[in-house]
C-alpha cells in the first residue's frame, strides 16, 4: 500500500523541501528538485521521470487530475496545510498549488542526446538567467532539436525559474550539463567514430560572417549560443566551424540570447521542412 504521511509544521523535512527551491548546491547534492503545474508534472510522469514524492494540499478537495496523478505514480504522498504548500509553490494562499512533485534529477550524460543523420542540437554557454535558459529549452523543443547542452558555470537547469520558463519542455527534451566545450567536442568525436555522423558546429554572434538564411541547416548541426552579456567564450569561438549572424533592421544591435536562439532554431526548422 502506498505510504501517506502528514507534515503540519515547518519541520526538518519541510526545510529540506525549501532548500530545493533556494539552494543550488543542496539541490545538486540531493539530486532532487521541485516541480509544480499540471502540464510539467503530467509530462514528467509521461516521459518516465522518477517522481519521488507528491506534496498534496490537505485542506481542499483534489481535482480529478491530482487524484489520477496520485493513483498512477508510486511516489510517497505527503499531505500539507494550504499555507505550507503555498510557501513551497511560491504563491499566496489563494493561489496555492494543490499538488507539487519532488523529482529525481537524471544523470548529466551527453549520450542522453541522440546524434543521428538529421541531428540538431543547441549549446547554451554560461547562461546567467534561469528564465533565459528555460525559454531556450522551450524553443529547442518546439522547433525539433534533439537536445540542449549547458556548458560552464551557468544558471541551474533545475532552478524553479528554469523549470517554469520551460513550461514542461525540460521533461520532453534531453537537457544535459557539461563542464566545458572540450567535453562536448569529445562527445561529438566519439559519436562520429561510432555512427559516421559528422556534426557542424555553428556559433551565433552579431558579427558573424554568414547570415543564418544563407547557411544550410539540413546537415547535422550543433548551434552554440553565448552568454547573455559577453557572448561566445574563446574556447567555443575557436571550436566553431562557422559563426552566424541574424539579419536585423532598426536600431537594435543584438537580441536577447534566448530570443536569438529561437530565431536560429526557427530558420533551421523552416529549411528542414522545405527539404
Amino acid at each position: 500500500m502506498r505510504a501517506h504521511q502528514r507534515v503540519a509544521s515547518r519541520n526538518a523535512r519541510f526545510q529540506q523541501w525549501q532548500t530545493l527551491l533556494t539552494n543550488r548546491q543542496k539541490r545538486q547534492r540531493a539530486g532532487r528538485f521541485l516541480v509544480q503545474g499540471v502540464r510539467p508534472i503530467t509530462l514528467a510522469a509521461e516521459q518516465g521521470w522518477r517522481i519521488e514524492e507528491l506534496l498534496v494540499d490537505a485542506d481542499r478537495r483534489l481535482s480529478r487530475w491530482a487524484q489520477d496523478t496520485i493513483r498512477d505514480t508510486d511516489a510517497e504522498v505527503i499531505h500539507l496545510p494550504t499555507d505550507l504548500l503555498a510557501e513551497l509553490g511560491e504563491k499566496d494562499q489563494d493561489t496555492a498549488p494543490e499538488l507539487l512533485a519532488v523529482l529525481a534529477t537524471p544523470p548529466d550524460d551527453l549520450t542522453r542526446v541522440p546524434v543521428t543523420a538529421d541531428f540538431l542540437g543547441v549549446v547554451f554557454d554560461r547562461p546567467t538567467q534561469p528564465g533565459n535558459l528555460g525559454t531556450l529549452i522551450r524553443s529547442a523543443d518546439a522547433f525539433g532539436a534533439d537536445g540542449v547542452i549547458v556548458t560552464g558555470h551557468a544558471a541551474d537547469v533545475y532552478d524553479p525559474r528554469t523549470v517554469r520558463a520551460s513550461t514542461g519542455s525540460l521533461f520532453g527534451l534531453p537537457t544535459v550539463r557539461a563542464q566545458s566545450h572540450r567535453d562536448v567536442l569529445d562527445w561529438l568525436a566519439r559519436a562520429e567514430a561510432e555512427t559516421g555522423t559528422g556534426v557542424t558546429v555553428v556559433g551565433t554572434d552579431e558579427d558573424g560572417d554568414t547570415d543564418i538564411e544563407d547557411f544550410d541547416f539540413c546537415a547535422p548541426t550543433l548551434i552554440v549560443v553565448g552568454n547573455e552579456t559577453v557572448g561566445l567564450s574563446t574556447g567555443w569561438r575557436e571550436a566553431c566551424d562557422r559563426v552566424l549572424s541574424i539579419p536585423m533592421r532598426g536600431t537594435a544591435s543584438s537580441l536577447n540570447a534566448a530570443n536569438a536562439a529561437t530565431v536560429v532554431l526557427y530558420e533551421a526548422a523552416r529549411q528542414r521542412r522545405r527539404a
